[in-house]
């Protein structure tokens, strides 16, 4: 069923597990990772980032997307990630996401705060979720240029309260596309946030966090983890390999059925290390 990211954000953060939010491209991965969700019986978000949208318009992705959250048998936001702009936040809601974030993070504070809570007023008045950012997640891809600004807890209280955003990502140790798990998480920094904002928390730049942070920060006041790169590499690892095995082969639909399977299985792992699993226990 498909859902907005507020109907589903606000018990995770408050409980001892958080809601994945998982980059995708297309309907391979994005089956895989509704299937996985289904199993575990869990909510999921499928995020589009500026790649998917570059590689196909909007409107189609959007088509894609929904139409899979509402067979679905579980809650599944179908969420904008990065919007740079209103005019792409406006974009996404007209392709029927449930959820945009617009991201002003590498703008000055008041520019920020004025943008985000332009594109809040929108999104709120057609019923979509919106997250937004304060500080900023860097890259570890020396060739993007973003500036990575960890997230002053006093300036994410007055970024919340004055953009009435539903989620708010914050900076606090991890980056975008790592794929070694070697972020540092500064959990003083998320419990003074915590300790200021009430609205749900987000981590984005997750591949990079250990198994056991992963598990840690679900356990805060965190209501969704941004992971992405972890499938990329699931899926194009194993899609090399299937090329590279079967040289006669050209059918591209025989080359997607493995590295399918694999992002379902890395979906799957990253759903229960972010405390579904433990979830499960419980509530036998």
């Amino acid at each position: 069923m498909l859902v907005t990211l507020k109907e589903i954000l606000k018990e995770a953060s408050n409980k001892e597990y958080a809601i994945p939010g998982f980059n995708v491209f297309g309907y391979e991965d994005a089956a895989m990772v509704i299937e996985a969700a289904q199993e575990l019986n869990t909510p999921v978000v499928l995020m589009t980032n500026r790649d998917a949208i570059a590689h196909m318009p909007i409107k189609i992705l959007g088509d894609i997307l929904t139409g899979l959250a509402k067979e679905a048998k579980v809650p599944v936001v179908v969420h904008l990630d990065h919007g740079k702009s209103v005019e792409e936040v406006v974009s996404a809601i007209k392709a029927g996401f449930s959820s945009v974030m617009y991201d002003g993070s590498q703008l000055p504070l008041e520019e920020n705060i004025r943008r985000t809570r332009k594109a809040a007023e929108i999104s709120h008045y057609f019923g979509v979720s919106i997250e937004g950012e304060i500080g900023s997640v860097g890259y570890s891809d020396p060739n993007i240029e973003a500036k990575a600004i960890y997230t002053v807890p006093g300036e994410a209280k007055r970024f919340v309260e004055e953009t009435g955003i539903d989620a708010v990502a914050v900076a606090i140790g991890t980056l975008h596309r790592m794929k070694a798990q070697k972020a540092n998480i500064q959990y003083d920094r998320l419990r003074e946030i915590e300790e200021l904002v009430d609205t749900p928390l987000v981590i984005h730049g997750s591949t990079g966090v250990k198994d056991e942070d992963l598990t840690r920060l679900s356990r805060h006041r965190v209501g969704k983890v941004n992971i992405g790169t972890a499938l990329r590499m699931a899926f194009g690892d194993t899609l090399r390999d299937e090329i590279n095995s079967r040289p006669e082969e050209f059918d591209r639909i025989k080359f997607f059925k493995k590295p399918m399977i694999e992002v379902k299985n890395v979906a799957k792992e990253k759903i229960m290390t972010l405390g579904w699993g433990r979830k499960q226990v419980l509530e036998v």
